[in-house]
């Protein structure tokens, strides 16, 4: 409908004036994707203005997904030059993500490598969630790492706690260390700029980090920490996920994504 007026109002304006009206700024601002040299370059409803260190200057893009963007259609997202996904499994200590079985299994199907990452929650022991991720996600040789997703949660409905940096970090590595033992492969850390600085996590040293920044690349947000894989937006538009989409890239051209899946999912 609101296409449609607009299309009555352009032709009317335009039948009665010579005029160039500009309706750019009615429509939803998208970035639209663009062939590179390194693949394609995914369409954003909300962009970022990207000054230097653009993501679609990294060859290999992927994904993160929860039962929010509900029933996605892993086919379509392997033919659209993903090339990696990591799967919400847990959260705390008694949560599944509804959806993550399905992924689990259809993103395989697709042969598109992927990976489960689990919400951390402030309220329960992290031994506790680590044994709720180890009994809810599958021993899979030729998946990711898993992932440890570690970030402030004010909007909690029952636990918004941020205990001190040190109690942090101490419960980290009581899961990761549990974790690593029983899937033989030594876990991603997740993390946005806030948890990362209010917690000291420069200091959290051999394990590799994924890294949010959504306004700037992370070796300008981060201080060069070294990172594997950087969420660069929370509004991309992929082929086969309905609504707005995470992407993300690997810190590498083919050949080095090539090697680390050899190293790091077989």
């Amino acid at each position: 409908m609101r296409r449609l007026m607009i299309a009555s109002l352009s032709a009317l304006l335009f039948g009665c004036s010579t005029v160039d009206y500009d309706f750019s700024d009615v429509a939803p601002k998208v970035q639209a994707p663009a062939s590179t040299s390194h693949g394609l370059r995914f369409a954003d409803t909300d962009p970022h203005e990207w000054e230097g260190g653009a993501p679609w200057h990294y060859a290999v893009h992927g994904t993160d997904v929860a039962k929010y963007q509900a029933e996605i259609d892993w086919k379509k997202v392997a033919r659209n030059n993903i090339s990696f996904a990591f799967i919400k499994a847990t959260e705390g200590g008694d949560r599944v993500d509804d959806f993550f079985a399905r992924n689990w299994r259809e993103a395989k199907a697709a042969n598109v490598p992927r990976g489960a990452y689990h919400f951390f929650y402030f309220c329960r022991p992290a031994i506790e969630q680590a044994r709720w991720f180890i009994h809810n996600v599958p021993r899979d040789a030729s998946a990711l790492p898993p992932v440890l997703d570690m970030e402030w949660n004010p909007f909690s409905p029952t636990c918004t706690i941020r205990p001190p940096a040190e109690k942090v970090r101490a419960e980290m590595r009581v899961f990761l260390d549990a974790v690593e033992r029983h899937y033989g492969k030594r876990p991603i850390i997740y993390t946005s700029i806030d948890f990362f600085d209010d917690n000291g996590l420069s200091s959290f040293k051999g394990y590799l980090f994924w890294l949010r920044s959504v306004a700037g690349h992370p070796d300008d947000k981060y201080a060069n920490h070294p990172w594997v894989f950087w969420q660069y937006t929370g509004t991309g538009v992929i082929p086969g996920i309905e609504g707005k989409a995470d992407i993300n890239v690997f810190n590498g051209n083919a050949r080095a994504w090539r090697n680390w899946l050899k190293a790091n999912a077989g």
